[in-house]
């Protein structure tokens, strides 16, 4: 039975959508089956990975507002073992049309159902809001990954963020786990980016993964060319950054056996 992950944090620009991408085509690189789905209405993962949105017919709105068989909604991607559930600009609809539903915080729970045994990781790319659909996801997933950025203001927001996954597992979903806190958009060269790292693993300890998201230019410019980074360059260093990350959630997991040298690439240079 797969492993359902939403990547979540209600402040924008943070490295969600790339995280989600990334991370699953490195699952899927590894050879790990993986399904991301994409339930931002902003479709960024959809179009990150080479589908137009505008193109997309059905998708994670369908699968929120009551169509529980959801196979033929998903695509196969460029990347190896990994298909998408895509979204399209409809789906900012789906909070209000959510609301008259009959246990609408467990929709999508109950869409990936049908197609959970199908996969051994499924992503969950939220919206950056705390809406209905973000809860939805949070309901559905068996943990929750919190990109941060290594910037000013970096813990603006998380608060609010883990009293909501409290909300949920008390309310709706008890087994929810916190997957780590995955610190984002790190610049050597800043003294403050140093500071943030330090302030974040001091608050939160084993909570914060060991891996680090560098900025890379080439991982900046990868959704342009709607590839994932482990298919534009995987020599990159923001590819074997999210190597590393999907290493270290398989290794925290205990779905790999590794020794010490080989749980993490060594970061590239440039």
């Amino acid at each position: 039975m797969g492993k359902i992950i939403a990547v979540a944090n209600q402040k924008g620009g943070v490295g969600k959508t790339t995280t989600a991408i990334n991370l699953s085509a490195c699952f899927g690189v590894l050879e790990f089956k993986t399904l991301l789905v994409d339930a931002d209405p902003q479709a960024n993962a959809t179009s990150g990975l080479g589908i137009d949105p505008s193109t997309v017919s059905l998708g994670t709105y369908e699968a929120l507002l009551g169509t529980p068989v959801i196979h033929d909604f998903i695509l196969k991607t460029s990347t190896p073992n990994l298909d998408l559930l895509p979204a399209r600009i409809d789906l900012v609809g789906a909070e209000i049309e959510l609301i008259s539903v009959e246990e609408r915080e467990k929709q999508l729970l109950k869409a990936l159902e049908s197609i959970k045994n199908d996969y051994d990781f499924i992503i969950i790319d939220c919206s950056p809001s705390l809406g209905l659909i973000t809860v939805n996801a949070l309901t559905a997933a068996d943990s929750v990954l919190i990109p941060v950025q290594c910037e000013y203001f970096a813990l603006e927001g998380l608060g609010k963020l883990l009293n909501t996954i409290k909300i949920v597992q008390n309310n709706l979903n008890p087994s929810l786990n916190v997957e780590g806190i995955l610190l984002t958009m790190y610049d050597t060269r800043l003294r403050l980016a140093n500071q943030v790292v330090d302030e974040v693993r001091t608050h939160f300890q084993d909570l914060v993964m060991k891996t680090i998201i560098h900025r890379n230019t080439r991982l900046g410019e990868a959704p342009s060319f709607g590839e994932s980074i482990i298919m534009h360059d995987a020599s990159s260093k923001g590819s074997v950054n999210y190597l590393n990350l999907a290493r270290e959630i398989l290794q925290r997991n205990k779905l790999t056996q590794m020794t010490d040298e080989e749980k993490y690439i060594p970061v590239p240079n440039s």
